[in-house]
């Protein structure tokens, strides 16, 4: 069983800068645990517009900002910053970009409206995430997705990227939690998706009104491992994810999960 010595961390939210939940104690706890068993990590998240720059230090990274990323024909420009969690000795990094991420809340208004352009941060931030990952010139083993809005990094790795020395050895798994959105993704989005590498043939699950359920399979259909991250989850999903034959891992507790992790991510 060959050892995944670096392990890429893409995920949806992280306290202490974003509240409490599942998922964003996940995004705190799990990587330092793996860091401090021996790995090197990195770890990413979306630059959300709830989260207070000034009291949480954060700070742009000059020298991997800059970059442009077209989107539906229009240039978006790619804004890196940085903080750290002292206490755990991890840095995070934070995709930001002012139509996308200032101003706004995170997946949802203050009314629990959710934003029109969903899908389009969701494939900002996962090209975010490639793009300054190569800039890094850092090659992870294992990278694991946390969230709907990484779902397309699986994807992009495989298709878009595979060429790309980053990510030409690179396992994926994605972790599939309680977190559905309600509305469909617009029209054109297997349009938005189309880069370098990726065919209509690639996507062609994606057949009409794309919604949580279409959007978590075609995340599955493209990683390497699938984990059930929630006690409760889309059932068609996870069953979706077994069909497939990916290695699975079933839902852990708390005593259990990191252990459990950190062997998974041995054996894909």
């Amino acid at each position: 069983m060959a050892k995944a010595n670096k392990v890429l961390f893409i995920t949806q939210e992280i306290t202490p800068y974003v509240a409490e939940s599942e998922m964003a104690n996940v995004g705190r706890h799990l990587p330092q645990a793996i860091q401090e068993k021996g790995r090197e990590i990195r770890t990413f998240m979306p630059k959300w517009g709830n989260i207070n720059e000034r009291r949480n230090q954060l700070h742009e990274v000059i020298r991997l900002s800059g970059m442009n990323l077209i989107i539906d024909d229009t240039d978006h420009p790619l804004i890196i910053k940085v903080a750290s969690i002292q206490s755990a000795r991890m840095q995070v990094y934070f995709i930001d970009n002012d139509d996308y991420f200032q101003n706004r809340l995170q997946t949802a208004d203050e009314n629990g409206v959710e934003y029109n352009d969903n899908d389009s941060r969701a494939i900002f931030y996962s090209r975010g995430v490639l793009e300054t990952v190569k800039k890094l010139r850092w090659n992870p083993d294992v990278i694991h997705c946390h969230g709907w809005i990484t779902a397309l990094a699986p994807l992009y790795i495989k298709k878009a990227y595979t060429d790309e020395p980053s990510f030409r050895e690179t396992k994926v798994i994605f972790s599939i939690y309680e977190d559905d959105f309600k509305s469909n993704f617009k029209d054109d989005f297997a349009t938005q998706l189309m880069l370098k590498n990726i065919t209509e043939e690639d996507i062609a699950t994606l057949n009409g009104p794309v919604d949580y359920v279409m959007l978590m399979k075609l995340a599955i259909d493209y990683s390497d491992g699938v984990i059930q991250n929630s006690p409760n989850v889309n059932q068609e999903v996870m069953d979706y994810a077994r069909q497939t034959g990916k290695l699975v891992l079933d839902y852990q507790d708390s005593e259990t999960y990191t252990d459990a992790c950190n062997e998974f991510y041995d054996a894909v």
